[in-house]
This record gives structure tokens, C-alpha cells and sequence, in this order.
């Protein structure tokens, strides 16, 4: 019996199992033509035809040296996907939100600011709402400190805001609080999330009222902050 187009990684339509290899091969190295019909097999006449198809739609460019490499429009459909950490995050910043009561966040570093990027607010009451996209600087609060702590120290420009000795500490615990460092009677907790490589990815916070969250807001919130960051960093392995 037969292997199946899926086990041949063939869909069985040769101009697309063609360009598909066209691109492939020029997704691992610039490639001339000689280059490309040497790493897709193809007759010299099909690879070229295909190339400069592929080019007039953007999906394939030139160097320098007239070599085929990818064009903008690859980056431009990969703009378009689904982010896979916020997509990740979003059940989670719910599970968060309502384990503790207040709204939740996930902040990306970018340079000397860390950016919203996802968020499940608070439904009723007294809240703290940073809108996605919200853009805040590395001085201040518990997500710049985690974001500081764990970031790798060529990742984020200029001396830090806070001490190493307490981004030691965070780094320790594995979360980090505030009690009105980035607004006056607002307290935050914030912890780290990881690729499944342990790479930092982002930091994933609450943010409430003082007197709700108390001086100590890590000593009942820590836990739940953590176990989110565990979630999301699980969903993206899976």
C-alpha cells in the first residue's frame, strides 16, 4: 500500500508542493539560482519560473548580491496571526481576575517601557484599568520590577531603576509587589512568565486599591500570580 499525500508531504497540486519548496529553501539560506535548483531538485527553467512568480507577489525578494531571499510579504501574513501568549494569557487573566477580585494584566518589555498587551478588568466597583496598549516605564511598580529582574541584561536599555540587590529578591521569590510606587494608593503584584524554554516572555499582574490589596498584597495574592504565569507557559507547550 501507498503512503499517503500527508506522509510524503505532498498535497498532490505540484505548483504549490513546488513553491512551497521554493520558499522553504530559501527560508534556511539566501539562495542564487544555481543555489535553488540544487536544494529543491527542480529543472533550472521551473525553479526560475517559480522564484520570480514568487517574487512579483512579494513572497520572495532580492539581496544585494541578486540572491532570492523572503520577502516582505511573509513577515506581513506573520503580523496577521494570532499572538500565541495572548492567546494564551486570555483565560488566564479571567481565572486570575476573578481568583483575587481585581483587574489583571500581561505587560511586554519593549526597550525602556513594558506594554499591555492583554488585560481582564475588574466588572464592578472601585478599579484600576490600564487599557491594552498602554505604554509605562521600567521606574516603577511590580511588573517594571520583574520585567528588570528577568530580562536578560542586554534586552532592556539603560541602568536600571531599581537595585540589584532587590531584583536579587525577585528573582528569589519569583514575584514582586508594590505599594503605591507607579500611583498614589495603588498596590500591584506582578510574576514572571517564561517560554517553555525559560525565556521571559512577559509579566503577568493585579492591579487594585490599597485598601483592598492591603500593604502586603504578595502575601495572598503571590501564589495566584504564579500559578497563572505556570498556566500560560503549559498552554504554549501544549
Amino acid at each position: 500500500m501507498g503512503k499517503t499525500n500527508s506522509e510524503t508531504g505532498s498535497s498532490g497540486i505540484g505548483v504549490i508542493d513546488k513553491s512551497v519548496a521554493v520558499l522553504a529553501a530559501v527560508a534556511t539560506a539566501p539562495r542564487s539560482l544555481a543555489d535553488l535548483v540544487g536544494a529543491t531538485g527542480l529543472p533550472r527553467a521551473t525553479a526560475h519560473r517559480l522564484a520570480v512568480a514568487l517574487e512579483l507577489h512579494r513572497l520572495l525578494a532580492r539581496d544585494a548580491a541578486g540572491r532570492f531571499v523572503l520577502g516582505a510579504r511573509i513577515g506581513e501574513f506573520a503580523a496577521a496571526l494570532p499572538d500565541p501568549v495572548v492567546v494564551a494569557a486570555g483565560p488566564v487573566l479571567t481565572w486570575v481576575r476573578d481568583e483575587i477580585g481585581e483587574s489583571a494584566q500581561l505587560y511586554r518589555l519593549d526597550g525602556t517601557e513594558r506594554v499591555c498587551v492583554a488585560a481582564a478588568e475588574r466588572t464592578q466597583g472601585l478599579r484600576t484599568t490600564v487599557p491594552v496598549g498602554t505604554r509605562l516605564p521600567l521606574t516603577a511598580g511590580s511588573g517594571a520590577q520583574v520585567l528588570t529582574a528577568f530580562a536578560a541584561p542586554a534586552t532592556h536599555a539603560g541602568p536600571p531603576a531599581f537595585s540589584e540587590r532587590s531584583l536579587a529578591e525577585v528573582r528569589r521569590r519569583g514575584w514582586a509587589q508594590s505599594i503605591a510606587q507607579r500611583e498614589a494608593g495603588v498596590a500591584s503584584v506582578s510574576a514572571p512568565v517564561l517560554s517553555p524554554e525559560g525565556d521571559l516572555l512577559g509579566a503577568i499582574s493585579i492591579s487594585g486599591p490599597i485598601e483592598r490589596l492591603g500593604r502586603s498584597p504578595g502575601t495572598r495574592c503571590a501564589s495566584v500570580l504564579v500559578e497563572g504565569a505556570r498556566r500560560i507557559t503549559a498552554a504554549l507547550a501544549s
